[in-house]
């Protein structure tokens, strides 16, 4: 978006006529893959003269499928899509374009410079690219490529452009982000970046994406626990409470190296959010490993839990693993967590009735402005006020809706 617009496009929203139309792929599950080519087939119905590219990780692992989609006029691999305006301009000369190059091969991190706009009110950061784990379910790494990190003071520099532009929180993202800092040769780590990144004027909230659970040691949260910037909301990405299925998906660590990394995380932030990702029946998966599963997730009290349902992806080991788990067997694994998850945001949010809380106020939702504290509760105040969106401001809590919403004043 920024790169077209710096050549003087005009964005529009996605049901509108435009000229040009570029969807980016994801594959990290099989109806992300529907979903994108489901949107490439509908975009022309539109405007069936305009340029639609489609790019990313679906297309890396899966051109073939694009191929067969008439109407796409550029297929672009990942490591492309810094170039994707010069590429569009260019297609007018040499119509169908199809460049895809090995991410394999790619040893340092691509980076498309500052990102100056946003109509947000906090901004994504990219810091890293690729993952060198190969969970023996996941497609990303193939999509991906090796570990590539951004350098600091580029990364530094983006921040420091959004801050001087009235941004207050950042989220630092990657495919990987625990893995930042490992293809350097000076042993810089993330948790260097984010002592950098804690020093710029501005910047009042710094949140962190999905987290590797070793990453989490108690060196780590002591460094991190000294940056007042940063949010007590931590994604830990779990996928199973039973140690054997952990041992089957290749994660890794175990249980007992997970549980260690909350207690380090409830010491140093009292208020701490937890959330996590859950696979359900991945292959081989009993009722006892399950309901192992089950109790670990009791134990460690996650404030909201993202279930998903196995789906074997074409390429995986896993795919090709034997006892693969029934759906109907899926099905209720999900419903019973997913009934569960939303039991334990219920009890947190109650928790929070009556105490004051800072937000930072994002959105107009009709007669309500919402916003996220800094344990990312969604709290809504009813005001006709529009000034203090993008702003951090005290709220009394004084109930909660169905939503998984508080309601303050």
């Amino acid at each position: 978006m920024q790169k077209f617009i710096k050549k003087g496009y005009e964005i529009v929203e996605e049901n509108e006529k435009a000229d040009v139309y570029v969807i980016n792929t994801c594959t990290v599950t099989n109806m992300a893959d529907r979903k994108s080519r489901q949107m490439a087939r509908r975009v022309k119905e539109i405007n069936k003269n305009a340029i639609l590219a489609v790019c990313g990780c679906y297309v890396q692992v899966a051109k073939d499928k694009i191929e067969e989609i008439e109407d796409v006029d550029i297929i672009l691999g990942n490591n492309e899509k810094s170039d994707i305006v010069e590429i569009v301009e260019q297609f007018e000369k040499n119509k169908k374009l199809e460049i895809i190059s090995d991410v394999m091969y790619q040893k340092e991190y691509i980076d498309f410079g500052d990102i100056t706009y946003t109509n947000k009110t906090r901004a994504v950061i990219k810091v890293q690219d690729g993952c060198d784990r190969f969970c023996s379910y996941c497609i990303i790494p193939y999509a991906r490529g090796r570990v590539r990190s951004r350098k600091i003071e580029n990364v530094v520099s983006e921040i420091t452009s959004l801050a001087n532009n009235g941004i207050k929180e950042v989220v630092i993202t990657g495919i990987h982000i625990a893995s930042y800092g490992k293809d350097f040769k000076d042993g810089t780590s993330l948790i260097d970046l984010l002592e950098r990144i804690n020093q710029i004027d501005g910047i009042q909230r710094i949140r962190l994406g999905s987290l590797e659970p070793k990453l989490i040691t108690e060196e780590f949260v002591n460094r991190l626990s000294r940056l007042p910037k940063i949010c007590d909301h931590f994604h830990l990405s779990l996928q199973s409470g039973c140690d054997e299925t952990l041992k089957r998906m290749n994660r890794r660590y175990t249980t007992s190296e997970f549980r260690d990394g909350v207690e380090f995380l409830k010491k140093a932030y009292p208020n701490v959010a937890l959330t996590t990702d859950i696979i359900v029946g991945f292959p081989g998966e009993t009722e006892e490993e399950f309901e192992q599963t089950y109790k670990f997730l009791k134990d460690i009290n996650f404030y909201k839990m993202h279930i998903f349902k196995y789906s074997p992806r074409k390429g995986t080991k896993a795919a090709i693993m034997p006892k693969q788990v029934d759906g109907k067997i899926k099905e209720e694994r999900s419903r019973r967590l997913i009934e569960f998850s939303d039991q334990n945001t219920k009890e947190h949010n109650e928790k929070y009735i009556g105490k004051e809380l800072d937000v930072l106020f994002e959105e107009r939702d009709g007669e309500y402005i919402k916003g996220h504290t800094t344990n990312y509760i969604m709290v809504k105040v009813k005001t006709n006020n529009d000034s203090i969106k993008d702003k951090i401001e005290k709220v009394k809590i004084v109930d909660m809706d169905n939503e998984e919403c508080l309601i303050g004043e």
